[in-house]
């Protein structure tokens, strides 16, 4: 997944249901540190796109990989 792919949000968040339509816009790697595992994950930065609530219409969320499915 990358910046300008289209996806649905796989599980609900406040405000935003589960199966919305969003924008990945930006996509950020993340390193723990090593107390904290050390471990890298991927945060994308995803343009919510809905016609049924204009109020998060255009909002951007943050969400993880398997948080996404991935559309075109």
């Amino acid at each position: 997944m990358q910046p300008g792919n289209l996806v649905t949000i796989l599980r609900d968040s406040i405000g935003v249901p589960k199966n919305t339509i969003g924008l990945i816009v930006k996509a950020q790697e993340h390193a723990m540190t090593p107390d904290e595992g050390g471990a890298v994950y991927k945060l994308f930065h995803i343009k919510i796109i809905s016609n049924a609530d204009p109020a998060i219409h255009g909002a951007v969320r943050r969400y993880l990989v398997q948080d996404l499915r991935l559309i075109s």
